[in-house]
């Protein structure tokens, strides 16, 4: 089940807890992908507070919306570039996405499969994905009055497991959203602190969502060199019904 936008609005604009989580989340995505020219940047769900460090950049950054859970403008006072659209049947062309990040996208799915599939179809053979889901194992999963406290969350292995039967190749993973989900002043002013020491010690267990980098995995075609050797067969048995020929 997709929350409404308005909500996840809300939450990452109006609060300061969501602030304090987008920047934690998107700090750890810059890591992973600082920006670059000339590249399409994608983000499903509801991934448009972690884009704008690309707006300045990428050739392209469109924010996909998926229809339960609404769309908005964005990005404010600048020219829209979010869209409403289908979960598993987006307004790209196959192979054209540099860089996709999925968040509140995958655990909310009613059909992750068919989602995964329809990011394995618009992602170029050498773009990156990061899947960004709440932790199993963190504490944020358990508090539903975030947006991580809704869907399913996963662990490490579930995850890349998912992954890799949707065919992508997990390359890197990071955790973020170690400070607890709390409003207090004193948890939120020690946010910082708390998330660089959270890197340190766990980049899979404490953290209150999970982030995979995958790549794109891709059937190999046959080349012209095994075309020809299926033209010119090997002539090992030539001879064998011959008079006179010279046994093996």
């Amino acid at each position: 089940m997709h929350l409404d936008v308005l909500d996840l609005r809300t939450f990452y604009y109006r609060t300061s807890l969501g602030r304090a989580a987008q920047r934690a989340v998107r700090g750890q995505m810059l890591a992973l992908w600082p920006p670059q020219q000339g590249q399409t940047v994608v983000g499903f769900g509801f991934a448009v507070p972690l884009l704008r460090p690309y707006l300045g950049q990428a050739e392209r950054v469109i924010g996909l919306m998926p229809g339960p859970q609404g769309v908005m403008p964005w990005p404010a006072s600048m020219p829209n570039v979010s869209v409403l659209c289908e979960e598993t049947l987006w307004p790209l062309e196959p192979g054209s996405v540099d860089r996709l990040v999925l968040l509140h996208g995958l655990e909310t799915s009613e059909n992750p499969t068919s989602l995964l599939d329809e990011c394995w179809r618009v992602l170029r053979p050498a773009g990156r994905a990061l899947f960004i889901v709440p932790n199993r194992a963190g504490l944020w999963a358990r508090r539903d009055r975030t947006p991580f406290g809704f869907g399913r969350p996963y662990s490490l292995s579930q995850l890349v497991a998912q992954l890799r039967l949707a065919r992508f190749e997990p390359e890197r993973h990071v955790a973020a959203l170690f400070q607890p989900p709390s409003e207090k002043r004193f948890w939120l002013n020690a946010g910082a602190f708390i998330e660089g020491v959270g890197q340190k010690i766990s980049g899979r267990y404490a953290g209150g969502v999970l982030m995979v980098e995958v790549s794109k995995q891709t059937p190999a075609t046959p080349g012209p060199g095994i075309r020809s050797a299926a033209r010119r067969p090997l002539r090992v048995l030539d001879g064998l019904g011959v008079p006179g020929a010279n046994p093996i």
